[in-house]
């Protein structure tokens, strides 16, 4: 396995501790209460978290807008059929990023990529005003956000595993994270205040925007983790100024898929990955018949309107979830009983949830088992398997990551849209039947996780200690 070298194993305390005033001190005991932060890492703690939240406030934007254009037009398994189309996309998408990634320093590849994105969704606008959308772009506007949130989202989480080491990231990652979750809460909430004055284009622009404010927010953090490195000499910082320099350039040669395949640690967490969407996604397609089924027993209201409603609700609900988890479990169960430990907090969740599924689904237990799922996938186990990436070398954290959470997360979508095909075309599967599916993958998912324990373990060597990584 490539290791991190000295450069990268260096404490990056490069910050310059806060001022010690009466709010300085108040924001780290509030801080405090939910992580270990230091005084001098507070800045660019709550940069990167103030990022992640704008960010995933415009996708949950999106994805609510999404799920209105798709589902008041088409049934709920074309949704599942896309989602394996974006799989083979995202075999050229991890490729080019890997390229890009070879090239630019990491504050412009972000920039570039998130401006790529941004002109997307004007032209998304363009064409819906001058009359050319149809039923056709709710397909395009779907395949689309795919492949948007799993990018711009990954380049993130290798961005902030760039800014720091194993230790400092155990700590931070959970208070970070929490940016995201409160990003989607914010955002769900944003979607439902507009639904009534604003069309979904609209929402478009909106998000747009708030990517535009990302950009800025990267070459901020970007500049202060580099400058105070890059200022001082060599005898004087050492690694750290090694570090800064290293920080300005590209992460150097290699295949993202290359990487993965002479890495079982990494390829673990790969399998791992597919195994978790493969779950997730065939909830997502037991959710969205529910959805449908609601809407036609309540007179057909199967609008755009109608669903981007239920939706942005939906995502409420569960994003409140993701905020408790991520306030009050996740830094705990890091300290307490280490990352290993956090990787089965979510299989479990799902496997009581399917279980009681695939006993009888309602519309109630259906909304309340997905969002307590998807809750904990984007609290506890999303802020876990990016920790799972401290320990993996420069390269490995942007490039075989980026495949990891684009091509990999999307194949088992992909291994998804062929269990819909084959339980609606031939089988006519109940939806009971689709959550007894779920609960024989997780079984899976869980062994695959015990896999990573052992590796990550071996690669840490570490002894069995409390709060251990």
């Amino acid at each position: 396995m490539e290791m991190s070298g000295p450069i990268e194993r260096v404490v990056m305390s490069n910050e310059a501790p806060l001022p010690k005033s009466p709010r300085g001190k108040a924001i780290h005991r509030f801080l405090r209460l939910f992580t270990d932060v230091r005084p001098e890492e507070m800045t660019k703690a709550l940069l990167l978290t103030f990022n992640i939240f704008a960010l995933l406030a415009a996708y949950y934007m999106l994805k609510a807008v999404r799920e209105g254009l798709i589902l008041s037009r088409f049934p709920a398994q074309l949704t599942s059929y896309i989602q394996a189309g974006q799989a083979v996309l995202l075999i050229f998408v991890a490729k080019a990023f890997s390229r890009m990634a070879s090239r630019a320093p990491r504050h412009i590849l972000i920039a570039r990529v998130t401006l790529f994105f941004m002109s997307n969704l004007a032209l998304f606008y363009v064409v819906h005003a001058v009359g050319l959308s149809g039923k056709g772009l709710g397909i395009v506007f779907f395949g689309w956000v795919g492949i948007f949130n799993v990018t711009v989202i990954a380049q993130f989480w290798a961005f902030a595993n760039d800014l720091y080491t194993a230790e400092a990231g155990k700590r931070l990652f959970p208070l970070i994270a929490f940016g995201a979750t409160f990003g989607g809460f914010f955002g769900s909430q944003l979607t439902d205040w507009l639904k009534t004055s604003r069309s979904v284009y609209d929402m478009m622009l909106v998000a747009a925007a708030i990517l535009g404010l990302c950009i800025g927010l990267t070459f901020i953090i970007h500049r202060r983790d580099v400058r105070p490195r890059t200022a001082l000499t060599a005898p004087e910082a050492g690694p750290a100024a090694a570090a800064g320099a290293e920080a300005e350039k590209p992460v150097g040669p290699g295949g993202a898929f290359q990487l993965l395949a002479r890495n079982r640690y990494l390829l673990a967490i790969a399998f791992f990955v597919l195994l978790l969407n493969f779950v997730n996604t065939n909830g997502e397609y037991i959710w969205r018949r529910v959805v449908q089924q609601a809407a036609a027993a309540a007179g057909g209201a199967s609008s755009e309107g109608f669903i981007t409603g239920v939706y942005a609700q939906f995502n409420v609900i569960m994003n409140l979830w993701a905020m408790i988890v991520q306030l009050f479990v996740v830094s705990r169960v890091f300290k307490w009983f280490g990352v290993r430990a956090a990787l089965f907090f979510l299989p479990v969740i799902s496997l009581g949830g399917y279980a009681a599924i695939g006993l009888g689904a309602s519309f109630v237990l259906v909304k309340w088992v997905k969002a307590l799922e998807n809750g904990s996938d984007y609290s506890i186990m999303n802020t876990t398997r990016h920790a799972l990436f401290l320990v993996a070398s420069r390269r490995e954290k942007y490039k075989a990551k980026a495949a990891v959470d684009t091509f990999f997360h999307r194949s088992g979508d992909a291994l998804s849209a062929v269990l819909v095909f084959l339980g609606t075309v031939p089988l006519s599967f109940r939806v009971e039947t689709f959550a007894v599916i779920n609960v024989a993958a997780i079984v899976a998912w869980i062994a695959v996780g015990a896999v990573i324990v052992r590796r990550h373990k071996a690669l840490t060597a570490e002894k069995p200690v409390e709060g251990g990584v």
